[in-house]
């Protein structure tokens, strides 16, 4: 079974398109939790038991566990995932050349040592072969870079090529071309909801990751009405839902008693979230 297929059955599971983006910024986590030998494993195992009921993806982001106890928390975090059913996005926007990107495929072999996801985002700027190890992978799921979600993605995204079109739409024509394995899909963010109708009509078919929903402000109807336009596709939210325990003003900090309190906080947020995308599906 494909890896679409596979985020296509757990959608109709739990009636939710929301992947929860695990992030654990070791600054942001809970006092209690630093006694834990891994904290950001025990925040994780938390969050997943608070959220899986709502979620149809995990969406760890490499970047938090770029060190060694920070690898061991991710290799725990997937299996603990994948053992609750729910697919892996390891957010790593990897690529690179030759042998290079041949190791970084390695993160979604089940038969390698570390964490084994079950999708990955990707990174175009260095074109197909840099790509097609983890293309060839063709029951893993790759996330291709069309149109991110941060404020600065337009300083090149949005440039004008000779031929007329823009370099994210020039991506999204690529990547479809390059699905030969039906296993590609693209990120676009929820924050330019005008360029993620304008890629959802010149690829009608490609699944779509959505990130930018919660803290980053992303339009929550345009995320579903044109990123999920194509069938299977997930609308992320990392920091307002991980992070929901925290007041507007400042960090608020758990204390003895309380130490449920970020974890009931984020499932209340998912369950939300998975409601609020769900009027407009």
């Amino acid at each position: 079974m494909s890896f679409f297929e596979r985020l296509g059955e757990r959608i109709d599971a739990v009636d939710s398109v929301v992947s929860v983006g695990l992030d654990p910024d070791p600054d942001r986590l809970p006092e209690h939790l630093s006694e834990h030998d891994l904290p950001r494993w025990a925040f994780n195992r938390r969050i997943i038991d608070a959220t899986h009921e709502h979620a149809a993806a995990f969406k760890p982001n490499a970047a938090f566990y770029e060190d060694p106890d920070g690898w061991r928390a991710l290799e725990e975090t997937i299996a603990y995932a994948k053992g609750k059913d729910v697919p892996v996005i390891l957010d790593a926007k990897r690529a690179d050349i030759g042998n290079t990107t041949r190791q970084y495929a390695n993160l979604l072999d089940d038969d390698a040592d570390g964490p084994a996801a079950d999708a990955i985002t990707v990174n175009p700027y260095m074109g197909r072969d840099s790509l097609q190890p983890f293309l060839d992978q063709e029951d893993k799921g790759v996330f291709v870079l069309c149109r991110t979600s941060n404020p600065g993605g337009a300083d090149i995204q949005d440039l004008e090529l000779a031929e007329g079109d823009l370099v994210y739409e020039r991506v999204a024509a690529m990547v479809d071309g390059w699905n030969r394995h039906g296993n590609a899909g693209l990120v676009v963010g929820a924050t330019s909801p005008d360029e993620l109708e304008a890629v959802r009509e010149q690829v009608p078919d490609l699944p779509f990751l959505v990130p930018g929903v919660g803290s980053q402000g992303g339009d929550a109807e345009a995320a579903v009405e044109h990123g999920l336009a194509g069938g299977v596709g997930v609308v992320n939210s990392s920091r307002g839902i991980i992070f929901a325990w925290e007041d507007g003003q400042s960090r608020r900090r758990t204390t003895e008693g309380d130490e449920t309190e970020f974890a009931d906080a984020a499932g209340e947020a998912a369950r939300r979230l998975k409601r609020r995308l769900n009027q407009y599906r």
